[in-house]
């Protein structure tokens, strides 16, 4: 059960990363991306990944929600729900993030 709480507090930990970032605050991203984008491309690129962690963050708290509930009522179907919603989350989070790496950085490493 445990598990499933940490999960949960897991993905509000991204969404206030996130929620950093589209502000433009960049400074818990790798120093590479920090000092490849220039500063006039700090606020639109903080806003790109940022939405991309947000929503990786979401689809993290929905996968430990529908677990969690999952678990209580003993239906392996909840889990995989969160399953499929965590995977999708994490694909269209992390295309977002790497597009805007690789728009503002000319590269993602």
């Amino acid at each position: 059960m445990y598990e499933f709480i940490l999960t949960i507090v897991i993905g509000f930990v991204l969404i206030g990363l996130g929620i950093g970032h589209t502000k433009g605050h960049i400074s818990s991203l790798h120093s590479y991306h920090r000092k490849r984008v220039t500063e006039e491309d700090r606020i639109p690129f903080g806003r790109l990944v940022g939405r991309g962690t947000i929503i990786i963050g979401c689809s993290i708290i929905v996968f430990g929600a529908l677990s969690l509930i999952g678990y209580y009522l003993h239906n392996e179907l909840y889990s995989w729900i969160g399953t499929g919603v965590a995977v999708a989350g994490v694909i269209v989070g992390s295309v977002i993030s790497f597009y805007a790496m690789k728009k503002y950085n000319k590269g993602i490493f």
